[in-house]
């Protein structure tokens, strides 16, 4: 029995270690941005030693992809596990809902402000361009019906995308103050026009 316990406990460490490593990672790029957080200060607040990164990664911008594909929010906007996905004409809805859930959060997304603090730097602008369509543009490409359904997609991630560079520039108080059914409907109908065939 004790030689069983010794035998699990590498793997339950190295899955703990790693989960630290997502976390702190998570943490920090959210806090200041990729470029600015080196993987040593990664290591020392996850505790672990900075050659484990590049163990369970390979590389600073393969943990950022990680972090951003577990830190999706989108995924709501497509239904849970065991949901059946949402039909066409619940799109236009179901992303205007996702905005304003953004906009009166309690506190601000971590994927956001990562890809706020983050965007600039070559390295790692394919790894958001993926994470966005797999994760926005391709889930909703496939949901709809009609032609250039990418083209369609693409305007609404365009549409989602630009209420991140709203909130950067001109901050988000007038939105805050807005009756959130207003501006569900507003976005609606914006993503309506997007969406439509």
């Amino acid at each position: 029995m004790r030689l069983e316990r010794t035998a699990d406990r590498p793997k339950r460490d190295r899955e703990a270690t790693r989960r630290r490593l997502l976390e702190a990672a998570r943490d920090l790029f959210a806090e200041h941005g990729y470029d600015h957080v080196p993987v040593r200060v990664i290591a020392a607040r996850a505790e672990a030693n900075v050659a484990l990164v590049n163990r369970y990664f390979g590389s600073k911008a393969a943990l950022f992809g990680e972090v951003l594909a577990g830190e999706s929010a989108l995924r709501r906007i497509f239904g849970g596990p065991g949901e059946p996905p949402p039909r066409p004409e619940e799109l236009p809805r179901r992303l205007a809902e996702h905005v304003v859930r953004q906009i009166h959060g309690a506190r601000t997304n971590p994927l956001l402000r990562i890809l706020d603090r983050s965007m600039g730097n070559p390295e790692i602008q394919p790894i958001i361009r993926r994470h966005m369509e797999q994760a926005l543009v391709e889930p909703l490409a496939a949901l709809l019906d009609g032609p250039d359904a990418r083209l369609r997609a693409t305007a609404a991630a365009a549409i989602l995308m630009g209420s991140g560079s709203v909130r950067r520039v001109l901050g988000l108080s007038e939105l805050r103050e807005a009756d959130p059914q207003a501006l569900t409907d507003r976005l609606t109908a914006m993503f309506t026009a997007a969406l439509a065939p």
